[in-house]
């Protein structure tokens, strides 16, 4: 067993969920919740149950995608934890993705004021970003967690046997936070990943992206200077993740998204805070390599900055970015002009 010790909490690794069967025995809650959905109720839970030593709880399942990541299906959990007679000394396990972890830590931080809640991620996504960082929220009008809170969960526990269950386009989009953590805070580990296989990751680096995500939360826990560094490759990739949602035609998932922003991102890198042309090539190859082009149209730019133009991360109605000065080192608070930004879409469309 290996933990981190994060804000509050524990994040537990591989440990059979010892840690969870002594944390519900400890916390002599009155009722258990687990939330799910379709797919960690068929692929996850019965693992899950079966090395627990607990036979009285209840179910709330909710139907997978982001595009459900929404106040009515939040509301649709608080109804059940009502009917189920939840009361404040209830605990709701999240086991699943980023939308539930998500959305479970904030349906349990609103509900009669706050109940706990623990955090059991299922994908390489949420193993290495959603489940470190007390980060909790919903989407609304296709803006990406728009409406949430700072909440920490009492305990995260990873178990990597749930990314057999996996399908390898989530693994790859999982991939791209992990590349991320390299790019912003730790260059020999960027160079480490560019030779690793999304399909096929050692849980040493799913540690290590869990560390550094950590250690930059510790010191600044509400994002109020340094955790915006996370935010790296987010301003365009949530704007473009929006925008395919909408489309409803087999949106991008969070990584891929993410993986185009961080392309966008390093090029206006280059141009205002002088990362190398060198390293912005190295960049965008390597992204290429386990992304591909995706394949946004000119003509979807204008929409793309609208949706850019109510990111929460702004200031004084302008559009923040959070940008390398070399791989391996990050700076906040760039703010790009509607120009900038429509300059580094057109380098990935043309690049």
């Amino acid at each position: 067993m290996e933990t981190i010790q994060s804000i509050s909490y524990p994040v537990i690794f591989n440990d059979n969920f010892t840690g969870l069967n002594q944390f519900l025995q400890e916390g002599n809650y009155t009722k258990v919740f687990f939330l799910i959905d379709e797919q960690t109720e068929k692929h996850c839970l019965p693992f899950l149950i079966e090395h627990l030593k607990i036979t009285d709880y209840d179910l709330i399942e909710v139907t997978s995608g982001e595009e459900n990541k929404t106040i009515d299906f939040c509301i649709g959990i608080w109804k059940m934890l009502i009917d189920f007679g939840a009361d404040r000394n209830s605990l709701l396990i999240n086991v699943g993705g980023g939308v539930i972890t998500d959305m479970g830590g904030f349906a349990a931080s609103t509900f009669k004021r706050g109940i706990d809640f623990v955090q059991i991620p299922t994908t390489l996504l949420s193993q290495v970003d959603a489940s470190v960082g007390g980060k909790t929220g919903i989407d609304m009008d296709h803006l990406k967690n728009i409406i949430g809170t700072f909440t920490q969960p009492k305990a995260v526990f990873i178990d990597t046997n749930f990314l057999k269950t996996l399908p390898e386009r989530q693994l790859v989009s999982g991939f791209a936070e992990m590349l991320k953590h390299g790019l912003i805070a730790d260059r020999d580990y960027f160079y480490l990943l560019k030779e690793a296989s999304p399909e096929k990751i050692d849980p040493e680096l799913i540690r290590h992206s869990v560390e550094i995500k950590n250690n930059i939360v510790l010191q600044d826990p509400e994002e109020k200077g340094l955790r915006k560094i996370l935010n790296f490759g987010h301003t365009i990739g949530h704007a473009v993740e929006s925008f395919s949602l909408q489309s409803g035609k087999n949106p991008l998932l969070h990584g891929e998204a993410v993986a185009i922003g961080m392309v966008c991102e390093a090029f206006l890198s280059v141009q205002k805070t002088g990362l190398p042309q060198d390293e912005l090539t190295e960049i965008v190859q390597t992204l290429r390599r386990f992304y591909g082009k995706y394949p946004i149209k000119e003509a979807s730019i204008p929409a793309l900055i609208e949706i850019m133009k109510s990111d929460k991360k702004n200031a004084s109605a302008r559009i923040n970015c959070s940008l390398l000065t070399q791989i391996g080192q990050c700076t906040i608070d760039s703010f790009c002009t509607e120009d900038e930004l429509c300059a580094s879409l057109l380098f990935y469309l043309n690049y």
